[in-house]
């Protein structure tokens, strides 16, 4: 049946509620991060589905070197931590170096480890030590560069390193230049994805990047994208029987510091998530 991935009080995987991971890209403020998490969480808790914030507190991984980063580890942390407190609901944010393993997994519920990075070894095994130590969660985003049935090779890692509290993620794969394409034959090998003879662990869907466009903004300096066609993706992950969906959203994301050429009107979150609890309870029901 497949094994469950637990951040907080949230259980992601069979039999489980639809799980939306969903936040703004960067952490502007807290204010924000509470204006936008306030927001989702009543719309989830409202259809009976799953919430955990997520924002981030460094994108290392920027196109240009003078694109925006966040506010750091340390105001960052501050920050979810708070966000997580004051609305009750689980914190996910990615690290970058196996540094930053130990103090993230001390503070919040769910580490990311970020696509191009699924395959860092030393990473992996930071954030799996950590995640066990604290008893937290690691979800890694499958990278554009990698087969789905190579996704085992993070998974064994981890459970090396001790943690078996692990999720994987899709957000597109390499398509020529400028463009990402979703393969839901390669979403559903990974949730049937056994290693070492253990369960396969949950799947998540990642929206927003997967509309992504990378390189095509601004002579490559910045990340173009389609996210008139993120719904859609929402829907058709949903009805393949994704275990949890991830989202960036803003209430104007055009002035965005990040992704703002992929995170979804913050406004739109409402219809949107009644479409895919929707679509999920025709599918549990089958």
């Amino acid at each position: 049946m497949g094994r469950t991935c637990r951040a907080g009080d949230v259980s992601i995987g069979p039999g489980q509620p639809l799980a939306i991971i969903a936040g703004p890209c960067v952490l502007e403020s807290l204010e924000l991060g509470l204006a936008i998490g306030r927001e989702l969480a009543a719309s989830c808790r409202e259809l009976g589905l799953s919430y955990i914030f997520k924002g981030s507190f460094d994108k290392a991984n920027r196109s240009s070197i003078d694109s925006p980063r966040g506010p750091g580890l340390e105001k960052g942390l501050s920050w979810l931590a708070a966000i997580g407190r004051e609305l009750g609901v689980p914190v996910t944010t990615d690290i970058h170096d196996p540094s930053q393993a130990e103090p993230v997994a001390a503070a919040i519920d769910l580490l990311q480890i970020p696509a191009f990075l699924c395959r860092q070894t030393d990473l992996l095994v930071a954030a799996g030590r950590a995640a066990s130590k604290h008893g937290r969660g690691v979800n890694v985003k499958k990278g554009q560069f990698v087969s789905p049935h190579e996704m085992g090779g993070p998974v064994g890692k981890l459970t090396e390193a001790g943690c078996s509290n692990v999720m994987l993620t899709e957000r597109g794969t390499f398509f020529g230049y400028n463009r990402l394409v979703n393969d839901f034959l390669g979403v559903a090998e990974m949730m049937e994805l056994k290693v070492a003879g253990a369960e396969p662990v949950p799947v998540c869907f990642d929206v927003t990047h997967s509309t992504q466009r990378p390189g095509a903004g601004e002579g490559g300096k910045v990340t173009g994208g389609m996210p008139h066609l993120a719904p859609m993706l929402a829907r058709a992950a949903t009805a393949a029987g994704v275990h949890a969906l991830f989202i960036e959203a803003h209430p104007d994301p055009e002035r965005a510091l990040s992704d703002a050429a992929t995170m979804l009107p913050l406004g739109e979150m409402p219809g949107l998530l009644r479409d895919v609890s929707a679509i999920r309870h025709v599918i549990a029901g089958r």
